[in-house]
């Protein structure tokens, strides 16, 4: 599987997810600057957590509007997989590559910890490695991570399937107490329609290696590596 990381100015996750990208495919990582109007030709497209452009104006929306997202858009059209982390998760929000906006989190602060997120899917190139039910420990680091939408849209995402990952305690129960940042229906991740896009909250590439603490979010990348092998 060949990857690809889009770098823009601020992004301060994109050679760590470069790395987990490499620990999996066993292949160098492409950075590709936000500038650029072309990508390598790969099989999946991140775009990384950070601070892109400083935040200004609201989180992802300038970054949304970088040269390099017309040919992002573009590979979606064509099958090709995103991923999309943190910040990248506002901006694919921002760019209508997927539903619904992230928002100040309920608590109006930056929160810096270990969540559990529950997974709700298992057929996804990028989830085929957990099972539906299973408990993962996947850190967050964020203040605009409040998801949220329209009646209309979540009621299409739930019937569709297409949430990917829910916040909940330990055990697995989805509550509100497990909810650290006010997301609708305790959505930590979610899918486009074809379900090559996946947009996520908390970061995996900081738990892909023990050496971190623990490897949950070792499988996002190695499903990928499986998958699209």
């Amino acid at each position: 599987m060949r990857a690809a990381v889009i770098v823009f100015p601020g992004s301060n996750c994109d050679r760590d997810i470069a790395i987990a990208l490499q620990q999996s495919t066993g292949k160098p990582t492409k950075m590709v600057w936000h500038q650029d109007t072309d990508i390598p030709d790969v099989d999946l497209i991140a775009v990384p957590g950070g601070f892109s452009y400083g935040d200004y104006l609201r989180c992802g929306a300038m970054a949304a509007h970088s040269p390099v997202m017309r040919e992002v858009k573009r590979r979606v059209e064509k099958g090709v997989r995103v991923l999309a982390v943190c910040n990248g998760f506002q901006i694919v929000t921002e760019a209508g590559l997927l539903p619904g906006v992230l928002m100040r989190n309920r608590n109006l602060k930056y929160i810096c910890k270990d969540v559990h997120l529950k997974v709700e899917d298992s057929q996804s190139a990028f989830t085929a490695k957990y099972k539906v039910g299973d408990v993962i420990r996947i850190p967050i680091g964020h203040a605009e991570g409040n998801y949220f939408a329209d009646e209309e849209t979540l009621e299409r995402l739930e019937s569709e399937g297409r949430v990917a990952f829910r916040y909940c305690t330990p055990n697995g129960d989805v509550t509100a107490d497990a909810n650290p940042n006010g997301s609708q229906h305790n959505i930590a991740g979610v899918f486009n329609a074809s379900r090559t896009v996946l947009g996520m909250m908390p970061h995996p590439e900081r738990l892909a290696d023990p050496k971190l603490g623990g490897n949950d979010g070792r499988a996002v990348f190695d499903a990928l590596v499986e998958t699209l092998a």
